[in-house]
């Protein structure tokens, strides 16, 4: 079986390795645009910001090494233009060379990511301009720093990356901006969640310009629409990313309605001699069943292994997702599983509410933490339906917790009765988690 993987960094190359594994007597090519090979995108901030010292760490493995390992073929530089469905071809350039060949398949696997987002800022002028998508972009930033030394930013868009970002612009010695068109920081989660992350970034000297934006630029002093002008050195922007679907869309690959590329439970297109994985992806929401699209790094890896079992005619199927996530900010953590209040609202489930804030492990402890969970949950099943957490302590094991509380279908009560582990260092005899569920009654 002849397998072409379209798409080298998290997905790509973590499928073509599954492959190997499950079906080892498969010819596997892996084409990708990017210049460096499977590198962890989610480690970009942090390497910007000096607390990784080396940006290679982020790469597993060179193409070489890669290759020579798995026996798989490793085309990097490449950009695949077209897919002839009929002829089970597709057609790539050398972006070194402009050379266009065609490449048969028997399978062929899409793991194309997205694009960063770039907003039309009128004025921009000679004002860099800078997003994190790819390693180059990391490279583009961490040059432009030691090159320029320079003293200020403006971060655009409050999301999981914006606040990676300006934590490490800190920690660089920038003075640095948050500029959003929302209210809040990190709208994804409960009102609650955010006022705290907010404050803990107001403590550390960032500049908030909510419900604001750009006007113009004018040099490097931002017009801002609220009048509330300032200067800057450059600006980053984390608005998002836009699905990189037009090879699907042209191989009349169906599309849904998160515009991702539609898939079933096995990752197949409706070619079912295609499969799409990673953020290009569009999955099913764990709770309603609606589509739904997650650009993480467990959900790519996870449907890698799927993907790779279906090949070996060994299936299993994917489940819904939680769209589980966590980052750090500063001396805080925070994380969510599941819905939020706002997406069971906008999706018309009613629930309630439990909440615990308090300490993380015994107070007399010399290391003692706080943290602020909230926990959603139907109250006629009691079943869970989603968490969040913030604090400075423990907030991964909690939310984990949960996480594992949600697929195996235990209610908010359940939570009370888990025999969790106890030592002053860790928790306290009744658990934030066990707190959750005796609040709930």
């Amino acid at each position: 079986m002849k397998i072409l993987i379209v798409g080298a960094i998290a997905g790509g190359s973590t499928v073509a390795a599954q492959i190997r594994r499950a079906v080892p007597d498969s010819e596997i090519i892996l084409f990708g645009r990017d210049p460096v090979l499977g590198y962890g995108t989610c480690g970009m901030p942090y390497v910007i910001g000096g607390l990784i010292e080396d940006k290679w760490q982020l790469v597993g493995s060179s193409p070489e090494k890669f290759s020579e390992q798995r026996d798989i073929t490793v085309k990097l530089g490449h950009d695949v233009l077209a897919i002839n469905r009929e002829q089970k071809t597709v057609e790539v350039r050398n972006m070194e060379t402009d050379h266009v060949f065609t490449e048969s398949y028997d399978k062929l696997i899409l793991s194309p990511g997205g694009i960063a987002r770039i907003p039309d800022l009128k004025g921009l002028g000679d004002l860099p301009l800078f997003t994190l998508k790819s390693f180059g972009d990391m490279e583009e930033i961490i040059d432009y720093i030691e090159r320029e030394k320079p003293k200020s930013c403006a971060v655009i868009g409050g999301g999981f990356i914006g606040i990676e970002l300006i934590e490490n612009f800190i920690h660089r010695g920038l003075q640095t901006a948050l500029i959003d068109r929302n209210e809040r920081v990190m709208t994804l989660m409960d009102p609650e969640i955010s006022q705290v992350l907010g404050k803990e970034m107001q403590d550390n000297k960032v500049d908030f310009y909510f419900e604001d934006a750009i006007e113009r630029i004018e040099g490097k002093r931002l017009i801002m629409k609220n009048g509330m002008n300032f200067d800057v050195d450059f600006i980053a922007s984390s608005i998002g990313i836009d699905l990189d679907t037009q090879l699907a869309i042209e191989a009349d690959l169906h599309i849904g309605p998160t515009k991702g590329i539609v898939v079933n439970s096995y990752m197949q297109t409706n070619d079912p001699d295609i499969y799409a994985i990673g953020d290009a992806a569009e999955c099913k929401d764990w709770f309603t069943g609606k589509p739904k699209n997650v650009k993480l790094a467990w959900p790519a890896h996870r449907q890698s292994f799927i993907v790779a079992r279906h090949l070996a005619g060994n299936p299993i199927e994917m489940n819904g997702l939680l769209g589980t996530t966590i980052t750090k900010l500063f001396a805080l953590t925070a994380a969510m599983t599941g819905h939020s209040a706002k997406s069971l609202t906008d999706e018309g489930i009613e629930f309630g509410t439990a909440v615990y804030e308090g300490r993380t492990n015994a107070g007399y402890y010399p290391d003692h933490g706080s943290i602020l969970l909230r926990v959603h949950y139907d109250e006629q099943s009691r079943l869970i339906l989603g968490a969040q957490a913030v604090g400075d302590k423990g907030v991964d094991k909690r939310i984990d917790v949960i996480a594992t509380a949600i697929m195996g279908k235990m209610t908010v009560d359940d939570l009370a009765a888990l025999e969790l582990g106890y030592s002053p260092p860790y928790s306290s005899p009744k658990d934030p988690v066990n707190m959750i569920g005796y609040k709930a009654r």
